[in-house]
């Protein structure tokens, strides 16, 4: 076995991880805890292991085990904040550890940073490989005095913690009470919702074009009494196994439609909720009369919200599945599958279901920046969602950078920490009053998408202007020619909406004269006027790009105001000719 030496040490490292090995002459727990002690600080001792790997090294061979091996080793190493130590114990096991204060980010931060960097599937050519970790945690000096006590330690909180099945994360407690079974969970997550422990937690999705709050997506938190603020990740799979799923659910769409109602009590009838629709809920056959109900009594559009649904229930080419989505979308919600790429989710389903958006997990975009076969992936998931006709949402913005190239790119909608982690409802005003989040970067980004509206009639235009405001365009508006050819002159116009009847002159005639002064534009006429030989000779003339006709069907007129800057874009990279 070939075996590799870390350069400027000169000490052996694991030749399939490249890692030091604990004990073996790297980096010393030892010293790292008699640091600590001379600092007082805590101590957090992960004993990491990666589940199922020896069926992996079973069935695919060990060539491939070594390779995952190597790959969780580097997404593991990558997720380390710069005061935290990694080692390979052996086979499939890590041992990781952070000297923390309170306050600071300590073992279970740690875990869930883990826990993130293996959020996307593995590609070891031929496979595309889901993986997930256990993570048994111990604190020193708590649980040991030093670093055997430790290690035996928080190998006790793994084994405690794979008790309760895989992906979970396991603090040490001293006794072997901890370990519930399934059956004493069930009956404490029930407790948990009827005493109002379940919260929801709202992080903001802005609009690509200029960064306006468009809404907000729900996060499940549990505020359990015995370990504190809980992500989803740390009891959603011990829900699913106790049968709770579809109950817990219909919790989560009863409390977002209540905060919902608050808002729009408050005026705020802009703001869209986006919510998780477990897979589970999704399959029950009175799903949809279930939602459907809810919308009802709490006196709500379909259209205000999104449902995130999972690749895994998609995947499941489940009939049931399909008709509760066409009723959700003949309701007017907007569906959305949830981290796409993730779930192994075929093409055919894309084209089977009845989708509006894909949403593009963190795990994606962690490195858009800087690495060309990730840049590639995301750039081919949004140009295929937009041929589809399809809108993308980016999960997990973090950084400038990720906002700039995805803006570049045309992605339509972005979450993440870089405009604001998730935060209870009570605290949401500041966003909410700003309305726009990050000026000064989406100013730096990219070139706004801007839309030309001329009209005579100020309630069209007024109108118009509440339609397009959600999707994030900046909006001209002209009630004559004259004032148009002036916006067109002063500002970077890629669409122009005009009414066929004006005063001093057709909208066709006005629409040829901008197509010899601004070829580039897409031309369109929207009018109750119908002379059909004057549309024609103006359509093949190329003057205009498309008739719309008053009054009009809000979303079809949205789409095809989407339809024309995708064609604009388009034309712009030469693909396609102009209009």
């Amino acid at each position: 076995m070939n075996v590799g030496y870390h350069e400027p040490s000169g000490v052996p490292v694991d030749p399939v991880t490249s890692l030091y090995r604990l004990g073996a002459g790297g980096p010393s727990l030892t010293a790292a805890l008699a640091a600590a002690r001379a600092s007082r600080r805590s101590v957090a001792l992960l004993h990491v292991d990666i589940d199922m790997l020896q069926l992996v090294n079973v069935n695919m061979g060990e060539a491939v085990g070594d390779q995952v091996l190597a790959a969780v080793a580097q997404r593991l190493r990558k997720a380390m904040p710069q005061a935290a130590s990694l080692w390979r114990l052996c086979s499939d096991e890590f041992i990781a550890c952070i000297p923390y204060r309170e306050g600071e980010p300590n073992g279970e931060a740690l875990a869930d940073l883990f826990r993130d960097a293996l959020e996307g599937p593995l590609s070891i050519p031929p496979y595309t490989l889901p993986v997930t970790v256990s993570i048994g945690i111990a604190v020193f000096p708590e649980h040991g005095a030093d670093a055997a006590a430790l290690l035996a330690s928080a190998e006790r909180a793994l084994r405690q913690s794979k008790r309760a099945g895989h992906n979970n994360v396991g603090l040490y407690s001293g006794t072997q009470a901890k370990a519930a079974s399934e059956g004493g969970f069930a009956d404490r997550f029930v407790q948990a919702l009827e005493n109002d422990e379940l919260r929801l937690y709202y992080q903001p999705q802005v609009a690509a074009q200029d960064g306006g709050l468009v809404g907000f997506s729900a996060l499940l938190r549990w505020d359990s009494t015995d370990n504190g603020l809980l992500r989803p990740n740390r009891f959603l799979g011990r829900v699913e196994r106790a049968g709770l799923s579809s109950r817990l659910g219909l919790w989560v769409v009863d409390a977002a439609m209540q905060q919902l109602v608050s808002w729009r009590e408050r005026g705020l009838d802009y703001l869209a909720l986006s919510i998780h629709l477990d897979g589970m809920l999704l399959a029950r056959a009175d799903c949809l009369d279930a939602i459907g109900e809810r919308l009802h009594r709490h006196q709500l559009r379909a259209s205000s919200f999104e449902f995130e649904l999972p690749e895994g229930a998609l995947a499941l080419d489940a009939y049931r599945i399909h008709d509760t989505l066409t009723g959700l979308r003949a309701l007017g919600a907007t569906l959305t599958v949830q981290d796409f790429g993730k779930g192994g989710l075929g093409f055919a389903a894309l084209a089977q279901y009845p989708l509006d958006r894909l949403q593009i997990g963190r795990s994606f975009i962690r490195n858009v920046a800087s690495d060309p076969r990730s840049a590639a992936i995301v750039r081919g998931i949004i140009a295929m969602g937009h041929r589809l006709g399809m809108k993308l949402t980016a999960k997990g913005v973090e950084t400038e950078a990720e906002l700039g190239f995805l803006r570049r790119n045309h992605c339509d909608f972005f979450l993440g920490h870089l405009f604001s982690p998730p935060l209870p409802a009570e605290v949401l005003d500041p966003l909410v009053q700003r309305r726009f989040l990050l000026p000064s970067a989406f100013a730096d980004t990219h070139p706004e998408r801007t839309l030309l509206l001329l009209d005579d009639e100020d309630n069209v235009l007024r109108s118009l202007v509440r339609l397009f405001r959600r999707d994030g365009y900046k909006v001209l508006t002209a009630n004559s020619v004259r004032e148009a050819f002036d916006l067109l002159a002063s500002n970077s116009v890629q669409v122009i909406v005009s009414d066929q009847r004006m005063p001093d002159m057709s909208g066709t005639e006005f629409l040829a004269k901008v197509r010899d002064l601004y070829p580039d534009t897409v031309r369109m006429v929207l009018s109750g006027y119908t002379d059909l030989a004057t549309i024609t000779e103006a359509i093949n003339r190329g003057a205009i790009y498309r008739f719309l006709t008053k009054p009009w069907n809000d979303d079809e007129l949205r789409g095809h105001i989407e339809a024309a800057f995708r064609s604009h874009e388009r034309n712009a990279e030469g693909d396609y000719p102009g209009y």
